[in-house]
């Protein structure tokens, strides 16, 4: 399989284009939070995941540490420190036959990272 959304997800985290991250985003894509219980199912929702764990956690010091492929996906394991705990997870991310993500899982350790990020997050949301 062509990696081109692969090619484009990273495309996106350089530029901050949030059009690029639409456009990225199959109409039925899911995202699945390491703090919400349940599937988030649609672009709208996906997008404002997605460009919100961007502000909280992209930028300085953020940075994919891992990649394995598979025929339609990636894991990419990331690391990045904020309020002197260090975050440590994953992206699963399944991609279209035509690039598009269809499904964007988050996966965080440890406990501690996973309580920042629930409040970061919620804050981030809030906002929006």
């Amino acid at each position: 399989m062509s990696m081109i959304g692969l090619d484009k997800w990273y495309g996106y985290l350089k530029s901050h284009d949030r059009a690029a991250l639409w456009d990225l985003l199959h109409p039925d894509a899911v995202f699945e939070s390491p703090v919400v219980h349940t599937p988030q199912r649609g672009r709208d929702i996906t997008f404002k995941y997605l460009s919100g764990a961007e502000k909280v956690l992209g930028g300085p010091g953020f940075a994919y540490v891992g990649e394995w492929r598979s025929a339609n996906g990636a894991v990419l394991e990331f690391e990045k420190e904020i309020e002197g705990i260090r975050i440590n997870g994953v992206d699963i991310i399944t991609f279209a036959d035509d690039g598009r993500i269809t499904h964007f899982k988050v996966m965080v350790r440890p406990l501690k990272a996973v309580n920042l990020l629930h409040r970061l997050m919620g804050e981030q949301l809030a906002s929006q």
